[in-house]
């Protein structure tokens, strides 16, 4: 059905949509599905709803990080198009799309071995017209409209790996190809990073997208926006944020709560659970049998909203008539000098370059900051080295880190660079201390996030630039290998020690806590000698 030609012949999943089959607004309205919004309907259905129906003036300026991916997204775009030599463009205005599909339609016709920005229109119901706009159009041998030659797109991705999401939009640029040329191309391409190509499977990928197109469809001509969920990793970069998240906050919003996944929400919803209360309220029998969740997730979450709804942190205890508290002093060591690390990486670059340690001393009572700092990726085993020579001087200090990404990354280099031996290594590694574990064990806290600025904001930390994070600082070390304005690498070391100060913080807060129901635990048994 797909590749070797013949007339084109669609199963019921992916058929024309008529009028009939999809709800109806009250007003008349256009709809142009593009293979952006698409992706961005795969991605969360409200985002495409705003991206239809909304003023785009309304919406949040990007942020320096989403800029820096669009760039390194054109520059692998380039990257990818030095391959097709000669390639032609169709010519016709930014945003007029039906005189670029007629440009295209000529090029196709004329027999152009690459069309690079063509544009594919077909119009599915009286209101509703798809628009595919394949990076590249490669001609192929086979049987079109035109005569014995057809097309086959190519869709360019900064990705490493063949998401689904990408795949669906890549049977998109297929499905209406077909219906423009009069055949199925033979495939469907997607070019990743590292010149890696992906060729779709065609035949299992088109009633998943039949499908997608169907439901949103349907969600674009709904007189009301689909319902919000907020997920951070999803969420932060969408330039319809703040309005979302303010939506959200407004109601309460159980997607707040850490725990909470679409999947769960579902469940939730099923058993009339949509509100903290009545959350707050649930017995975990009601909740444990339910698929994804099992009597630890449904303790967890029937916690999350209790301490969320009194804003109020919850020790957290096993089950049982012994209960006793979940963080040992051992999980929790503390000591005459204390180390607190923190990382910062350049993916694009493949380096790691600054390895932040706050040395406290109780004994004189001092907090010194250390940054050691690779100015270009090339020093990254310099600054590790110093990294090693600087807490190998404080051979008994716990180094406390938040996520287990410092250990592992401390094991890495240490390997890469042959700095330690492996005796030696596991010493050091025994030394970490993950302070987000102890939390996480230790505590349920009405956050909305267990990420360190969630955390730390919660229990009265501040950072210096309260608009930086882990994006900004790519961005900025980025700014500064491509400018040499050292008030980006000013800003980073900024934000770095207060990464590390911040951790500090939430180790003092936990270890005040967890006092009282180590009460039973000699004092002695809680110090660890430098």
């Amino acid at each position: 059905m797909m590749a070797g030609g013949g007339t084109l012949n669609l199963p019921a999943e992916s058929r024309r949509l008529s009028a009939h089959e999809l709800p109806v607004l009250s007003e008349p309205k256009t709809y142009w599905v593009t293979d952006f919004l698409l992706l961005q309907y795969q991605r969360c259905s409200r985002r495409a709803y705003l991206d239809t129906h909304r003023d785009r003036a309304e919406a949040d300026s990007p942020s320096d990080y989403l800029q820096k991916i669009k760039q390194d997204s054109a520059e692998h775009r380039l990257a990818v198009l030095e391959d097709y030599t000669g390639f032609q463009r169709p010519d016709y205005a930014q945003g007029d799309w039906r005189t670029g599909a007629q440009a295209t339609a000529a090029l196709m016709a004329a027999g152009a071995e690459y069309i690079v920005g063509g544009v594919l229109i077909e119009a599915t119901a009286p209101d509703v017209y798809l628009v595919s706009r394949p990076d590249i159009l490669v001609k192929q041998g086979g049987w079109s409209l035109w005569g014995d030659w057809q097309y086959a797109p190519v869709d360019i991705k900064l990705g490493k790996k063949p998401k689904l999401d990408y795949q669906i939009v890549a049977t998109y640029h297929a499905y209406v190809l077909a219906h423009i040329q009069g055949n199925w191309p033979h495939e469907s391409w997607l070019a990743l990073r590292d010149g890696r190509y992906h060729s779709v499977d065609l035949d299992q990928q088109l009633p998943k997208f039949g499908a997608m197109l169907h439901a949103c469809l349907s969600d674009l001509r709904s007189p009301v926006a689909p319902e919000v969920f907020i997920a951070h990793s999803r969420c932060d970069l969408c330039h319809w944020f703040s309005q979302c998240y303010q939506a959200a906050s407004e109601t309460a919003h159980l997607s707040l709560l850490p725990g909470v996944t679409p999947a769960r929400y579902t469940h939730l919803k099923a058993q009339n659970l949509t509100t903290l209360p009545d959350l707050a309220q649930a017995s975990p029998k009601q909740l444990a049998y339910l698929p994804g969740f099992g009597d630890t997730v449904a303790e967890k979450l029937i916690h999350q909203a209790q301490a969320t709804l009194y804003d109020q942190a919850i020790a957290r205890t096993p089950r049982g008539a012994d209960a006793t508290f979940m963080l040992s002093p051992q999980d929790l060591p503390s000591a005459e000098v204390e180390l607190y690390f923190d990382i910062e990486a350049a993916p694009d670059v493949d380096a790691i370059y600054l390895h932040g340690v706050l040395v406290v001393d109780h004994r004189q009572q001092t907090e010194q900051f250390h940054a050691l700092l690779a100015e270009s990726p090339e020093h990254e085993q310099d600054a590790w080295e110093q990294f090693l020579d600087l807490v190998l001087q404080y051979p008994q200090a716990p180094i406390y880190h938040f996520c287990p990404y410092e250990a592992q990354t401390a094991r890495k280099l240490t390997q890469h660079y042959h700095c330690l031996g492996p005796a030696d290594l596991q010493r050091l590694l025994r030394r970490f201390v993950d302070i987000h574990w102890c939390v996480t064990e230790a505590v349920t806290l009405p956050v909305e996030s267990y990420a360190l600025k969630h955390i730390a904001r919660w229990m009265g930390f501040e950072w210096r630039d309260s608009e930086a994070n882990g994006a900004q600082s790519i961005c900025w070390y980025n700014d500064w290998l491509t400018t040499g304005d050292r008030t980006h690498l000013d800003a980073i070391l900024r934000y770095n020690e207060d990464d590390c100060r911040a951790t500090y913080h939430v180790k003092q807060w936990l270890t005040e806590f967890a006092q009282s129901h180590w009460q039973a635990t000699p004092m002695s048994d809680l110090t660890v000698s430098a």
